[in-house]
């Protein structure tokens, strides 16, 4: 098994399914005995990057601030998983570089804002948006640029979470991060604690696509 860090940076809209893979596989990676952490991009907002805005600066600098946990964890051995929306390509590509392509995986978790706003919106925010009632809403009136080279793309409107993890361990282990793609946890997950996904009354995720 590799000592080696490596980063795994979800990119995607808010209701794409980033925080349910990245649990997943937060709970694959410990099950394999790795060294990981979640970086995921509300959570640090409320405490790395707190007292920023949503301009198009402020949104780089979250993704930039995060970028820099993520080498220096990377660095450490760490298998780290990021998963912020992070919606401006040219501030990925920075991240890229920073933490090396050799140990940057980028998966696109793809799903469309109709498909968000009809099934995957609890709190009513795209219809807002949709309507005019929030600005500067990613997606619909502020832009999302798709990753152009990912390592990559996850289509959450067409395949479950299951699958969806099973493609991103094929693709770990193709790339020579972890031994192989065996899915070692089967069930329910309790929950890391590192993401916002929601938690039942157990303790255990749940499952938002």
């Amino acid at each position: 098994m590799t000592e080696k860090g490596f980063t795994v940076w979800f990119t995607g809209l808010s209701g794409a399914g980033k925080s349910t893979i990245a649990e997943m596989l937060y709970h694959e990676f410990q099950a394999r005995g790795l060294k990981t952490e979640i970086l995921d991009g509300d959570v640090v907002r409320q405490n790395l990057s707190k007292g920023l805005g949503f301009s198009k600066e402020d949104r780089d600098t979250n993704i930039l601030r995060i970028g820099f946990v993520a080498d220096m964890l990377t660095r450490n051995g760490v298998a780290t998983i990021c998963c912020p929306i992070s919606p401006y390509r040219e501030t990925r590509d920075a991240v890229r570089a920073q933490i090396g392509i050799d140990r940057f995986v980028e998966i696109y978790v793809h799903a469309t804002v109709e498909e968000i706003a009809a099934n995957r919106d609890p709190k009513g925010l795209y219809k807002k948006a949709l309507a005019g009632e929030i600005t500067g809403f990613t997606g619909v009136d502020d832009p999302y640029e798709p990753p152009v080279h990912p390592e990559l793309v996850i289509d959450t409107e067409s395949e479950s979470p299951e699958e969806s993890l099973l493609h991103v361990l094929e693709t770990l282990a193709e790339l020579g991060h972890i031994d192989n793609a065996d899915v070692l946890i089967e069930g329910d997950r309790v929950h890391s604690g590192l993401t916002d996904l929601r938690v039942s009354d157990t303790g255990h995720v749940v499952k938002e696509h």
